[in-house]
């Protein structure tokens, strides 16, 4: 109880130092969300590196089904915000009680949509590959990899929601150390899993392995995912102490919890629908390109993501201490936190955009041995370098928004920016410029989103979205 209260203390400060004092709290929180972004990205860059030494049909295969995972995924962490920011609302105004009760009836909700993703994932795998205009040659294996990890969709329906749970209580720490020990366990997973035996230089084989190839990227990943939800779900029911679950509480789903959860995860659930069905949209465009054009893209955009998963930490912790704001009845403290969340956010990914603008080479080295898509992959992954510091602006200015429960505009204007602008300019260059004006199409989408999102920002209409509870 004693960090709740210094944290309320610092929600309500009002002296003439508290402009230090909140960016002091927001770069506190930013830190541990950052951190467990950059580990997710971490598995990312495990996968396709490891993966990515079998050849650019087993990138391919990956590349093909990952904007479905992502898809899937999205409506993961959609259904963990519904009910997570009604959390961190209830603790900014001191009602733990009740805090806890909608974490009761989100376990609940959360086992229910995580078990139904994975029986339609399971039961569109055999399909998908061809729906989204594979080759033949990496079918087979994209549908292996799509199975096994909508077999793990429950874990990491669990994962997500105690950890937004964590998070928005305040915990970030916790989350970060096991999204950490998870990129460990993929990596140990995935050595294991994808190759026939584990060697290491000057001293030969090590271990037998079990030699799966593509499959066994799928399953290491799905192995961490299973193991990290349990870790996560123990922390967050057994040792937190906002959260943990004692004999007293309600597990009956109440009216006002559902009303909430639903206003803002079915926008957030649209959103993610709308942003993942434009990217396979994108998919299917870049498809006919060819299987190096569909390995670089696939490599690309994980690399990328170096730059933009320190923005969504970032955005994180936005929306924790807006929501605890607003529990707290300080809109202007709100206000204040959305705008340095922003500005830092841009500040952080412009930079990283510079980095990787920079070292685009060495980090294609580190991901394929394929020269025509380390040499491609370059190109796109530079284009993309110029956007980071307006998509910056609109990941966290998203976040703000969304701990003050409005998820439905931000989602009608990524809805204008991707199909309005990205796959409508998508369609028209890749059949003139391949892969290469598929990216500028992107590059260019992402700073008119970032602009939109700014306007929005900066005019304050999101503040009158608070929820009642």
């Amino acid at each position: 109880m004693e960090k709740q209260q210094d944290n309320l203390i610092t929600l309500h400060s009002r002296g003439p130092g508290q402009w230090q004092e909140q960016v002091r709290r927001l770069v506190s929180l930013s830190i541990p969300a950052i951190l467990a972004e950059l580990s997710s990205m971490a598995m990312q860059y495990i996968d396709a590196a490891m993966v990515g030494s079998l050849g650019a049909n087993a990138s391919a295969s990956i590349g093909l089904v990952s904007t479905t995972i992502w898809l899937l995924s999205g409506l993961c962490i959609s259904a963990a915000t519904g009910f997570s920011v009604q959390v961190a609302h209830l603790i900014g105004a001191g009602r733990d009680a009740e805090a806890r009760n909608v974490f009761r009836q989100a376990l609940l909700a959360a086992l229910v949509i995580g078990v139904t993703l994975a029986v339609i994932g399971v039961s569109i795998s055999a399909y998908l590959p061809a729906w989204l205009g594979g080759e033949p040659a990496i079918n087979g294996d994209a549908a292996s990899y799509f199975f096994i990890y909508a077999c793990a969709l429950p874990a990491v329906q669990m994962r997500q929601l105690a950890g937004s749970m964590l998070q928005c209580s305040g915990n970030m720490r916790t989350p970060s150390m096991l999204n950490a020990a998870m990129c460990g366990m993929d990596v140990i997973f995935n050595a294991l899993l994808i190759f026939p035996e584990l060697s290491v230089p000057g001293f030969g084989r090590i271990l037998p392995g079990a030699g799966l190839g593509v499959a066994g990227a799928a399953l290491g990943t799905a192995l961490a995912e299973w193991l990290t939800a349990a870790l996560m779900l123990t922390a967050a029911c057994c040792y937190s102490p906002l959260l943990r679950l004692r004999q007293k509480g309600q597990w009956r789903f109440t009216r006002t919890c559902l009303r909430n959860a639903a206003r803002i995860a079915l926008p957030m659930a649209f959103e993610h629908s709308v942003m993942c069905g434009a990217q396979i949209a994108s998919t299917r465009i870049v498809a006919p390109l060819g299987t190096i054009s569909i390995a670089a893209n696939s490599l690309a955009v994980t690399a990328e993501s170096l730059c933009y998963l320190p923005g969504y930490g970032i955005a994180t912790a936005a929306t924790t201490l807006v929501g605890q704001s607003l529990g707290a009845a300080r809109g202007d403290l709100a206000r204040r936190y959305a705008r340095l969340s922003t500005l830092f956010a841009a500040l952080v990914m412009g930079g990283m955009g510079v980095f990787m603008y920079l070292c685009a080479p060495f980090v294609f080295q580190l991901l394929t041995s394929d020269p025509a898509v380390r040499a491609l992959g370059v190109h796109v992954l530079r284009i993309e370098a110029v956007a980071e510091p307006l998509y910056a602006v609109s990941i966290a200015a998203a976040g703000a928004m969304r701990g003050a429960g409005d998820t439905l505009i931000p989602s009608l204007l990524n809805l204008v920016s991707m199909w309005g602008v990205r796959i409508t300019a998508a369609a028209m260059l890749a059949p003139r410029l391949g892969l290469i004006g598929v990216w500028l199409a992107m590059c260019g989408e992402l700073c008119v989103r970032g602009l939109l999102f700014l306007i929005r920002l900066l005019r304050g209409k999101w503040l009158t979205r608070t929820l009642r509870l």
